[in-house]
C-alpha cells in the first residue's frame, strides 16, 4: 500500500463528472473541477487528447498517414474538436483530401455547420489545408 493506492481506494474512480457531497463538480479520483485545474494538468489533457485523436484518425482513415504534417494536423485538429465520428461524416471533404484536391476540400470544410460553430478556427484550418503549411 502507498498513498496513491490509498487515495484511489478512498476516493474511488469516476470517469464522468459528478457532483460531490459538498456540491463540487468532480471527476477521476476526487479531482475538483469546480475550482479549475492547473495549467500543467490542462497541458497533459491536451497532449493525451491530441494523441488519441491522431490514433483514431490513423485507425479510421489510414491513408491520412501519407499526408504532410500540416494537412494531417488539420484533420487531427478537427477530430480533437468534434470527435472522430463527427469528422467521418465529412465524407466529401475527406474524399477530396484523399484525392489531393486540397483547395476544394478547404472549400467544403467552410460550408459546414462546424465552420459556423468554430468561426476563425475553421478559416485558419482551411488555409492550412490549402497551403500545407501550419497557420
Amino acid at each position: 500500500m502507498n498513498i496513491f493506492d490509498q487515495l484511489k481506494r478512498d476516493e474511488g474512480l469516476r470517469l464522468t463528472p459528478y457532483v460531490d457531497t459538498v456540491g463540487k463538480i468532480t471527476i477521476g479520483y476526487g479531482t475538483n473541477l469546480s475550482d479549475g485545474i492547473e495549467e500543467d494538468e490542462a497541458s497533459y489533457l491536451l497532449q493525451r487528447r491530441a494523441v488519441n485523436a491522431a490514433m483514431e484518425l490513423a485507425r479510421n482513415l489510414p491513408w491520412t498517414n501519407q499526408l504532410g504534417e500540416a494537412r494531417r494536423g488539420v484533420l487531427i485538429n478537427m477530430a480533437y474538436n468534434m470527435g472522430i465520428q463527427a469528422l467521418l461524416l465529412f465524407r466529401k471533404t475527406l474524399a477530396l483530401v484523399q484525392e489531393g484536391n486540397y483547395d476544394q476540400a478547404a472549400d467544403e470544410m467552410l460550408k459546414s455547420k462546424w465552420a459556423d460553430q468554430v468561426g476563425a478556427r475553421a478559416h485558419r484550418l482551411s488555409i492550412q489545408m490549402r497551403s500545407g503549411e501550419w497557420q
